[in-house]
């Protein structure tokens, strides 16, 4: 026995204070530390799924205490009744809110406490009131708000097969009427100007070509530079005077602008003219002796009175220096059959070809 004293001793020493150590670490956790504890009762009006005794109580988030009692109340055994111990520092008033809450991933529950304004008078016994639904987990919640939706289809399943069978139906017409429906879209696009627009027509302007071989060439280089024209006249659009909009000309456009336009077809006259002595225009290589500046007044179809298209253009010859050499006037006017494209362009076709003829017959004999 005396070898064996000291072993027994010692073991059973080392077990006690393993014992000590558990009880103390089982006692901080749950009791909060070491001080001054208050209890409360909580009362929650549904059931705690997974709440034990000792689980955790929190305020705003913090931990004070921990559950000391649970048990069903006697009066009506749909409500729990807890007791729950909380540091006395802890600021719990009589509208203090109670909650459950459920946390990490394993879902562990707690009771929380959050705010409060209302003290207690001194010595009442203070009992918390939780929130309805408190102890709903958000898979419990999810579990009622579906079984909800459930029983709010199952009692208008007949008005929504009633519904379903009427888009049924409404989607059958549509079907049928396919056809109608886009002839009717077509005609609304149309009254509203919607849809595609409409392929625009371009007309050019004809290049006279027997304007005649006199004998008198350019004796010098001539240069032919972009007319000038005022900002109405920098457009594709056939114009009018006065001006307005004319039945059959919405879709017209000239080939250029008409400064573009009349340049172009006034060098290509010179050309058709003498070939070896053609102008050039201001952009090309090399300093020409004398520029043929237009400036074109009016392009248009007069609708006053007899309808006609009129070209009028002033001409100047310059030298290098900038010397107005000769200038003049040059007008002219032709007959329309009618007022529409085709017969417009052929106007201004002749009468194009009058003003290159005097235009080409003037400069010669200067240059």
């Amino acid at each position: 026995m005396e070898t064996r004293a000291p072993y027994v001793l010692i073991g059973t020493f080392v077990l006690a204070a393993i014992i000590a150590v558990f009880g103390f670490v089982y006692w901080l956790n749950n009791s909060g530390g070491i001080g001054p504890r208050t209890n409360y009762h909580v009362q929650f009006q549904g059931p705690v799924p997974g709440l034990l005794v000792g689980a955790g109580v929190l305020f705003n988030g913090i931990r004070v205490g921990e559950v000391i009692q649970l048990g069903l109340a006697p009066d009506n055994p749909r409500f729990v009744n807890a007791t729950i111990s909380v540091a006395s520092a802890t600021p719990v008033r009589t509208d203090t809110r109670v909650g459950l809450d459920f946390q990490g991933l394993t879902g562990v529950p707690v009771v929380t406490l959050e705010g409060g304004m209302i003290v207690a008078k001194s010595g009442e016994s203070l009992t918390l009131i939780a929130e309805a639904g408190a102890g709903q987990s958000m898979t419990q919640a999810a579990r009622d708000a579906l079984r909800r939706v459930d029983s709010v289809l199952e009692d208008n399943s007949g008005p929504l097969k009633d519904t379903i069978a009427n888009f049924k139906t409404f989607s059958d017409g549509l079907a049928r009427n396919t056809d109608r429906i886009d002839g009717i879209l077509a005609g609304l696009e149309k009254m509203t100007g919607g849809g595609a627009p409409a392929q625009k027509i371009t007309y050019d302007l004809r290049t006279p070509q027997d304007l005649g071989q006199g004998g008198k060439t350019l004796s010098a280089s001539l240069a032919i530079p972009e007319p000038t024209a005022v900002a109405m006249l920098q457009t594709q659009r056939m114009l009018f005077s006065p001006v307005g909009e004319i039945k059959g000309f919405a879709d017209f456009l000239w080939a250029d602008s008409i400064p573009k336009l009349v340049q172009a077809r006034l060098i290509d006259s010179f050309e058709n003219y003498d070939i070896a002595h053609a102008p050039l225009r201001a952009t090309d290589l090399g300093q020409a002796d004398y520029q043929l500046l237009i400036d074109i007044r009016h392009f248009r179809i007069a609708t006053e009175g007899e309808p006609r298209a009129e070209i009028g253009l002033s001409a100047r010859i310059v030298d290098k220096n900038g010397k107005v050499i000769a200038s003049r006037m040059v007008e002219t006017a032709e007959k329309l059959d009618k007022v529409e494209p085709a017969a417009a362009v052929a106007a201004f076709d002749a009468a194009f070809a009058r003003i290159a003829r005097e235009l080409i017959g003037w400069t010669v004999q200067i240059v």
